[in-house]
């Protein structure tokens, strides 16, 4: 089915049509396509149709777009910037949270297939290079925030070991440290919800203050033109401005807090 003829039956199906006419394999074949109106409203939200409001996909499915999605699309073009490319990565994220999202609701994915999920987020997040949000005319790319969704939901997921939290986040929180491009759609925010999820499930709130405290001297080091440094530096003040924010919320970390603050002082 060419993008045209699956535009078209999505379209009617959005309309209220029987989403059981539609293969997901015919969705997951275009789910990188550049129309942003195909990509976004119609596939991505045929998915979430098909597998959260309406529970229309079987275990067996699920756990076969998954596979797809690890072995053929998550890191298609990786290391690429500026390429199509990564709307099917970034989009290939948002139908893997609908998925571990199911099974944190039905349990059926075997435990060894989250593990290997788990595995292929860490090794996307520390190779995903293409960090841009919004692209003229081929709408949301937003790497980050999607990923950061998909990273919320394994940490829900009684599979993934609480130990294993630090090795998803830490990577997630690094990829603020960028000096190539101004995070402007709301990607710390998103990078944060992880963040609290991990927090109240028992996260050791000191990995995350070294990672605060050691914060300036890392910025020291950088040896970047200077246009490239301000940019690195606002996205790290930006979010830890967000992260202090999302913590006076709650009277939990006050370390973490303070952590921020000195740090912010300082750069």
């Amino acid at each position: 089915m060419n993008e045209t003829e699956l535009k078209n039956l999505l379209a009617a199906l959005h309309q209220g049509g029987n989403w059981s006419k539609v293969d997901p394999l015919s969705m997951i074949a275009h789910i990188g396509s550049t129309d942003p109106e195909l990509r976004d409203e119609l596939i991505y939200r045929g998915f979430v149709n098909m597998i959260i409001h309406q529970d229309q996909l079987s275990s067996t499915t699920l756990e076969e777009l998954l596979t797809i999605c690890l072995d053929d699309l998550l890191m298609k073009g990786i290391g690429e910037k500026n390429t199509d490319s990564v709307f099917t990565r970034a989009f290939t994220t948002l139908l893997m949270t609908l998925i571990v999202y199911r099974d944190n609701e039905d349990n059926f994915l075997p435990a060894s297939k989250v593990t290997t999920t788990k595995e292929h987020v860490i090794r996307y997040i520390n190779e995903e290079q293409d960090l841009r949000g919004y692209v003229l005319q081929k709408g949301w790319a937003h790497s980050v925030a999607h990923v950061a969704d998909l990273v919320d939901e394994l940490a829900k997921n009684p599979k993934v070991d609480t130990e294993d939290h630090r090795n998803l986040l830490l990577p997630l929180w690094n990829k603020v440290l960028t000096g190539d491009t101004v995070y402007l759609h709301d990607e710390d925010e998103r990078i944060l919800i992880p963040t609290m999820e991990m927090l109240d499930r028992g996260l050791d709130s000191h990995i995350l203050e070294n990672w605060i405290s050691e914060l300036p001297d890392y910025l020291k080091k950088q040896q970047l033109p200077p246009e490239k440094y301000w940019v690195l530096q606002e996205n790290a003040k930006k979010f830890l401005k967000s992260f202090h924010l999302e913590l006076s919320r709650t009277s939990k970390f006050p370390s973490l807090q303070k952590s921020i603050e000195n740090t912010l002082d300082t750069i």
